[in-house]
């Protein structure tokens, strides 16, 4: 079986629910993996493990999920991924990537997410993009084919 990983970084800014405060830093830096190249060609799918920095909420936490990648098919690429707040509490990260190939640039460099507590409520929304100026150059020389015995 082969299948290929990838590091990314996208950084932007977070607001809490209720707050009128200036929106604060949120970044995450994730391995993408997909195990199978062949099965992710079927459902897109890669698993995401990293870290996240929420300002004032997640410091350096773990970050563990998923990745869906389908630009062609279903013009999305999501993200999912489960931490724990500085609280101790678990939350959830959703978003993603609305493909517009009218608009390239943007739809793959822009994440727009919310971030939801154990009861499923929303606690935060995000926006986040890549930076294709200082980020570009290391994502792409991060992918690499991987095999898995």
């Amino acid at each position: 079986m082969f299948g290929f990983e990838f590091h990314e970084t996208m950084s932007g800014t977070y607001t809490r629910k209720g707050e009128t405060d200036s929106p604060r830093r949120f970044s995450f830096t994730a391995r993408m993996v997909a195990r199978d190249a062949l099965q992710h060609l079927r459902d897109g799918k890669a698993e995401l493990v990293g870290t996240l920095d929420m300002e004032g909420f997640a410091e350096d936490a773990p970050i563990e999920g998923t990745l869906e990648i389908r630009p062609l098919t279903k013009r999305i690429i999501r993200y999912e991924f489960a931490f724990l707040g500085d609280d101790g509490e678990p939350y959830r990260f959703a978003g993603q990537k609305d493909i517009r190939w009218t608009r390239p640039l943007g739809a793959f460099t822009t994440l727009l997410g919310a971030v939801t507590d154990a009861r499923g409520e929303e606690v935060a929304q995000a926006r986040v993009r890549f930076d294709l100026k200082n980020d570009l150059l290391p994502f792409l020389i991060s992918w690499k084919p991987s095999r898995n015995l």
